[in-house]
């Protein structure tokens, strides 16, 4: 379960250094960002902002390609994990949370890994929101991606569905699931557990999302003045996911 962050109190697995360490060996594959990168090509991005950036993996591939990006993240250990990262020096790296991003004039705003589903009251949301719309220039882009709630995603969050054990360099065999803790109305909580095998660390990270239909997204993003151009599907989870592309007014498209 690839979640990314953007709030401003770090979840332990964004938060705790030993566990920032292992988030990308846990998770090599992400092909989901495949689709943020032909986006960027699409809408002729020459500026980005990587918004909830992570561990920088979206950044770096962007940066790599000759674009200018910054990337905000609230959670420095997975920042210092970011900055360590081949091409990590082409990109401009904030500590700050999604309500405090700087305007930019970006071309694009992206937020993959679910990071939309983090901001959990309205208040939040619409300060994100916010930012993000100055942070963009006339007629640039936010693309982002959220649960279908209609899926209900969460069904499969137990430890029988999500156990794993991976051997990771430099840390060893490393065991962990997820446990569904509680669902109330559109907010989902769970808990991640890592157990380091080799000296017998047990780590543990609570998450709480929000599950936002399609008719609240549109029009949260119309009250924040984010036109909606399309809503997509990810390839890599077809109907699934809400993909979202709205745009500030204004501008050259």
């Amino acid at each position: 379960m690839r979640e990314t962050y953007g709030s401003s109190v770090a979840d332990a697995i964004f938060g705790e250094p030993r566990l920032a360490e292992i988030y990308d060996p846990l998770d090599p594959d992400r092909q989901d960002l495949d689709a943020y990168v032909a986006m960027a090509d699409e809408f002729r991005a020459s500026s980005v902002l990587d918004v909830g950036c992570g561990t920088g993996t979206l950044a770096c591939l962007l940066a790599a390609r000759g674009l200018q990006v910054t990337a905000a993240d609230p959670a420095g250990a997975s920042l210092d994990v970011a900055r360590r990262k081949p091409g990590a020096g082409r990109v401009r790296w904030l500590h700050a949370e999604a309500a405090a991003v700087p305007a930019l004039g970006a071309d694009l705003v992206t937020m993959t890994g679910n990071v939309a589903q983090v901001f959990t009251t309205g208040r939040e949301w619409a300060a994100s929101l916010a930012a993000i719309r100055e942070a963009l220039r006339p007629g640039g882009r936010l693309v982002f991606e959220t649960r279908d709630p209609a899926r209900k995603a969460w069904l499969e969050w137990n430890r029988d569905q999500t156990y794993r054990r991976v051997v990771i360099p430099g840390a060893g065999p490393v065991e962990t699931w997820t446990d569904l803790t509680g669902v109330a109305g559109s907010l989902v909580s769970f808990r991640m557990t890592f157990v380091f095998v080799s000296d017998g660390g047990v780590l543990t990270s609570d998450s709480t999302l929000r599950f936002r239909s399609r008719d609240e997204l549109a029009q949260s993003l119309g009250a924040a003045g984010l036109a909606v151009d399309e809503v997509r599907d990810a390839p890599d989870r077809p109907g699934r996911e809400f993909v979202f592309i709205a745009r500030r007014p204004g501008g050259t498209a």
